[in-house]
């Protein structure tokens, strides 16, 4: 029989190895006992697996609802279920999860050991499916420090004492199958820590959905399965392609002021934004972050559950009640294919808060995280760093990478705060950081983990792309692991936005001084697969919006931003806008409330429709001429005609695509004045017709020059060139002209 001290294990919550004891075992001459700890029953009966045939009695050890007693097993068999009396007079037939036999395969936990296991959500996390026959969940959770850890939920009353786990000692995880759970029901974890102390409740790592803020369960949800690879997709996301991502905070792009202000569901987001961005011309919406995360105010970038869709876009029902909902997000990705349109999630594999519920010193030790806070601790963010020296750390954030790669179909992942995780010595003075073994600042695990996750994801998921945040000059970020690079496929031109935003903001009297910030990016332009950025990061904290940048009178100011994106979709690299420069919206943006969508409706005030109009064309123009797309990111695409006059503020440049595409010029005006009877040399002979010009009364503009029809070229030298034409260009304007032969 079980000993006073084992009943007092399983009583005080304190069994690391319940399987020891409880479920179905055998004595020495063979007879078949089984033990059950059922807090609150009074009379445990056993049953046939399949029918209510009586198989034994059980004797209870201890009034807290400790049972044992023999059974009559017919042949070999080992199921049975349990016929349990509570205190309350309820009468209860189950199955015992000490039962079944474990639910990690061998091969499966010695990935998990070794760290390799590309799919890690396959076998961890909560997987309600059937196990030995019968439905149920199976729970399992890496948490090798710990000295017991039980799943707690709806289910057993959020007690730990009732459902410890087993432990598999070949890899760290705790796993148990737990008969009758099904999808919807939540959970947490509960961790006894190295010392025997017991750890605040704890969210899974793997959960797949969640509560809604400030509840912190999560939720049991299917696997959703995986979306097949698409050659349409992989085209889009291709380097010749032409890629004008639209980046979007879903919890304030729109919201429902008749509705308390809510957010929008999956469901509204694909009926409304998915159409918007299509209409606007976009090849692509990226999200800010959707894994889930306590704190509204940092935007989903200190994410608590990397596998979980947030549940602030399920489906609009009591806000107490509010799950994740994974299925209604995989449903926007696939409309949103549907309609053309990429999805690019942004992603956090470099820190993550200190929340009791999430990651921060998980089964009462530094896991996840470095435990030396100079390395563990990041101060700009207050968020400890991940530990990507652990191999099972790597193996969760590669994993998660592929998670919603190949599960949900999404495009790309637009890796968060690369620059912080290169180098140990970022944000921090001498003396707060420790040097790598050769002594340098240099972060090498985090280096040899972006190249594992790129060379991962480009052999398991071609189609989709990765793109880096990264502002320093840290060498081949975008270059191929096997030449030497870090193995993105694109790299954000942080230097190029503040260069050029710096330029715009001074009033055109000034600019003739500083025009290498305009010219300054193509020195360096082709050394790797650029984006040009214009994100949220440039619209908050006292920052204003783009339209509240730019200098001078109303008109001005329009006109300015109108000619920077002019600019910005005639340079090389691939487009990023955020929500509401589409429209020049004139107030920062603000996470907690709607854009000011209000701004397109005034019939009396047409410049905001005219910029909104003008994005739309630009996105068109840049599709319909492969001159604009195709050779971003090599020299023979890009040719300088004028860079250096100053005086008058004046930019050209030809844009090259492949083969027969034909080339475009790029004129840029950012001086108030109309430069009329400018001569320009053109590289070929032949009719340059004009394409789109910010200056046109359709975008709110003055509409001088416009329409300069067409432009034939002459035997006049100018910049170098035998060929030249004569035009007129308006003022704090960007005109594009096709050449026709």
């Amino acid at each position: 029989m079980l000993s006073t001290p084992e009943i007092d294990q399983l009583r005080s919550g304190r069994c690391g190895d319940p399987f020891a004891l409880l479920g179905l075992h055998s004595d020495a001459a063979g007879q078949a006992w089984v033990r059950a700890w059922l807090p609150g029953a009074t009379a445990v009966a056993v049953i046939g697996v399949h029918d209510a045939r009586p198989l034994g009695s059980l004797i209870r050890l201890h009034p807290d609802g400790v049972f044992e007693g023999p059974v009559a097993l017919p042949g070999t068999a080992s199921g049975y279920r349990l016929q349990i009396s509570w205190a309350d007079g309820v009468q209860q037939t189950a199955q015992d999860p000490y039962r079944f036999g474990p639910l990690l395969g061998p091969l499966d936990a010695w990935l998990l050991a070794e760290g390799t296991h590309l799919r890690p959500f396959e076998v961890l996390g909560a997987n309600p499916r059937p196990h030995e026959g019968t439905g149920g969940t199976g729970f399992a959770v890496w948490a090798p420090n710990a000295t017991r850890v039980s799943v707690v939920g709806d289910f057993n009353a959020w007690d730990g004492r009732r459902h410890p786990m087993r432990l598999r000692r070949e890899c760290g995880v705790w796993e148990l199958f737990i008969p009758g759970v099904a999808a919807g029901a939540r959970y947490k974890y509960e961790l006894l820590g190295p010392q025997g102390e017991l750890l605040p409740q704890r969210a899974d790592p793997m959960g797949r959905a969640a509560e809604l803020r400030p509840a912190t369960a999560s939720v049991v949800a299917a696997l959703p399965a995986p979306v097949p690879a698409s050659a349409a997709r992989q085209a889009a996301n291709a380097l010749d392609a032409p890629i004008s991502i639209y980046e979007v905070h879903l919890g304030s792009w729109r919201r429902k002021p008749e509705a308390g202000n809510r957010w929008l569901s999956w469901a509204e987001l694909a009926d409304t934004l998915i159409p918007y961005a299509c209409g606007l011309g976009f090849s692509h919406v990226e999200l800010l972050p959707i894994s889930e995360h306590p704190f509204d105010g940092s935007w989903g970038y200190q994410p608590v559950g990397l596998y979980a869709a947030t549940a602030r876009f399920s489906e609009p029902v009591d806000d107490a009640a509010r799950f994740g909902d994974p299925a209604g997000f995989l449903q926007f990705v696939e409309r949103a294919h549907a309609a053309g349109l990429g999805v690019i999630l942004d992603w956090v594999p470099a820190h993550f808060p200190t929340d009791a519920h999430g990651l921060a010193n998980f089964d009462g030790t530094h896991l996840y995280e470095y435990a030396d806070p100079r390395e563990g601790f990041h101060p700009d963010w207050n968020t400890l760093i991940c530990n990507l020296g652990r191999t099972e750390v790597r193996n969760f954030l590669i994993g998660n990478a592929l998670y919603w790669l190949e599960r949900f179909g999404v495009d790309g992942l637009r890796v968060d705060a690369v620059a912080s995780m290169l180098y140990r010595d970022y944000s921090r003075k001498a003396g707060e950081w420790i040097p790598n073994l050769h002594g340098g600042r240099e972060n090498l695990e985090a280096i040899s983990f972006l190249k594992r996750l790129n060379e991962v994801v480009g052999s398991e998921r071609p189609q989709a792309i990765t793109l880096a945040e990264e502002s320093t000059a840290f060498p081949a970020v975008s270059r191929p692991t096997y030449a030497g690079g870090l193995g993105f496929h694109y790299k954000w031109n942080m230097g190029w936005m503040h260069d050029t935003l710096a330029y715009m903001a001074r009033d055109p009297l000034y600019r003739s001084h500083h025009q290498g910030e305009m010219s300054f990016g193509l020195v360096y332009a082709f050394n790797e697969n650029f984006v040009l950025p214009l994100s949220h990061d440039e619209v908050v904290h006292g920052k204003g919006s783009l339209i509240g940048k730019m200098p001078g009178d109303r008109w001005q100011r329009f006109a300015n931003l109108r000619a920077y994106y002019g600019f910005m979709w005639g340079h090389p690299g691939k487009k990023l806008l955020f929500m509401g420069g589409e429209f020049a919206q004139e107030r920062e943006w603000n996470h907690d409330t709607s854009l000011d969508w209000h701004l397109l409706d005034d019939p009396a005030e047409p410049s905001h429709r005219g910029v909104q109009r003008l994005v739309r064309d630009l996105n068109l123009l840049q599709c319909s001429l492969p001159a604009l797309h195709q050779r971003d990111f090599t020299p023979e695409g890009f040719e300088w005609i004028v860079h250096d006059d100053a005086a008058r503020c004046l930019l050209a440049f030809v844009r090259h695509g492949n083969g027969d595409a034909h080339p475009v010029l790029v004129l840029c005006n950012f001086t108030a004045v109309v430069l009329r009877g400018l001569r320009i040399g053109v590289p070929r002979a032949g009719t340059w017709v004009e394409r789109l010009n910010t200056d046109s009364a359709h975008y709110g503009g003055s509409n001088v020059g416009t329409p300069l029809g067409a432009a034939c070229s002459e035997d006049v030298t100018a910049h170098g060139r035998l060929q030249s034409i004569m035009v007129d260009l308006p003022p704090l304007a960007s005109v594009f002209l096709e050449w026709m032969p």
